[in-house]
């Protein structure tokens, strides 16, 4: 693998005094409660509300503050989302009467959690796309206590007006101004205003992504995410040009975001550098994607597709793209398994999906598409399994456990069954 543009190693940082600052915050949070929560949104964020959910007149408000066509454009995307999450959750059945043997009955459930937090990040941009990404697979699962949170407009009471109209069209009950690590404190352990909940997903910045991470256990969580990063694997078919958008359109979330090219042709790698640095010229964001794209942005030339799909199954990035020829495209697109979301072929943008077509943008990043994939209905859904006997299966069943019990040395095990045996021959 040849490298045409490298990257900046990412370092292992010395975590120790953000995990620390963290716990003291959870800590704080668990201590003083709803006391804590107005102070951090005092000191962070300049917020003297003294209520932190959001009222029904507050949603209201929202309304009348965002153009029409605003509205219509978000309701068009949230539609396109639901759609694609009812049909998601109409793929997991219940499995009833399956009998290993005769007289032995297993099954299971799909059961939603009962309540889950959607952390809706409200830093250098009101990403009201996420509440639309995580309120409704929420919905579609079934989740009846479905709440959200985000931080407030620095030096204001006020989340912004798009995110909380946002929050409303995917259906979330409970509406919360409170970002950061103390959010994710607040839902995990609960507070005079904040009731605890089940589960918290959705992305955020090192210290929610640390907190969900020491949260974890007291409440479920989607994953623990890092920078956004997107990888494309391209062949001279590809245009330079937009392939290049692609990689900007990555870079322009934070100077930590991540954006490759893996090429089967070298004239196309220096298209692309070549085309980044023109359209960085014309961005209103270049300062934060001219910083990440000269850090972290990368191009590589692989000898061959092969080399390309081994790369990118290693890496397992949170966006992958695949432009390359027609004839190429099935062969190619079968041999991946490792990423977030896949988007195949040059007419499909990664931020399509970030936004509208209906796929969720909130996906595991730093190599967790390896074991896990995106939030999705399933995420706020559990398998849960069940059985049941009649007496002569339970008589079957019960000499092999009870000789497996006693081989590991668990005699009460083994007595459990036992007793069922003697009780039965009686």
């Amino acid at each position: 693998m040849k490298i045409l543009k490298a990257s900046k190693e990412r370092t292992k940082e010395d975590r120790s005094a953000l995990r620390k600052t963290v716990g003291d915050i959870i800590e704080n949070v668990i201590e003083n409660g709803d006391a804590a929560l107005l102070e951090y949104n005092h000191r962070f964020d300049g917020c003297n509300r003294a209520s932190l959910r959001i009222s029904k007149e507050e949603i209201e408000a929202a309304y009348k503050e965002v153009p029409e066509e605003d509205i219509e454009d978000i309701k068009k995307a949230a539609a396109n989302i639901k759609a694609f999450a009812q049909a998601q959750r109409k793929t997991m059945v219940e499995l009833k009467d399956f009998s290993p043997a005769k007289g032995i009955m297993l099954g299971h459930r799909i059961i939603p959690v009962d309540s889950c937090c959607c952390y809706v990040p409200g830093g250098g941009y009101p990403l009201y796309s996420t509440a639309l990404m995580l309120g409704i697979p929420a919905k579609a699962a079934g989740v009846k206590r479905v709440t959200a949170c985000s931080p407030v407009i620095k030096g204001t009471e006020h989340i912004h007006p798009k995110t909380l109209v946002a929050m409303d069209i995917a259906g979330i009950d409970e509406i919360y101004a409170v970002g950061g690590a103390q959010a994710i404190a607040a839902f995990s352990y609960g507070t005079d205003q904040i009731q605890p909940v089940n589960l918290i997903v959705g992305p955020g910045n090192s210290f929610v992504t640390e907190a969900k991470r020491q949260c974890y256990g007291k409440v479920g969580i989607d994953f623990v995410a890092g920078p956004s990063e997107v990888l494309v694997i391209a062949d001279s078919n590809a245009d330079p040009d937009i392939v290049a958008a692609d990689l900007l359109a990555q870079s322009e979330h934070d100077k930590e975001a991540k954006g490759i090219v893996v090429t089967t042709d070298e004239a196309f790698g220096q298209a692309v550098i070549k085309a980044v640095e023109e359209q960085l010229e014309q961005l209103d964001t270049r300062e934060i994607a001219s910083r990440s794209w000269a850090d972290f942005g990368e191009v590589l030339l692989a000898d061959d597709l092969e080399e390309a799909i081994a790369y990118a199954n290693s890496y397992a990035p949170e966006h992958l793209e695949v432009n390359v020829a027609e004839t190429q495209l099935e062969q190619t697109v079968g041999a991946l398994h490792n990423y977030g979301s896949l988007f195949i072929g040059g007419n499909t943008a990664e931020v399509f999906g970030d936004y509208a077509s209906g796929t969720n943008h909130t996906l595991p990043t730093l190599g967790a598409a390896r074991y896990t994939g995106g939030v999705w209905v399933g995420t706020f859904l559990k398998t849960c399994t069940y059985q049941s006997m009649i007496p002569q299966a339970m008589m079957d069943i019960a000499p092999l456990v009870s000789n497996l019990a006693r081989g590991e040395g668990l005699i009460g095990h083994a007595r459990a069954a036992e007793i069922r045996m003697e009780k039965n021959k009686k």
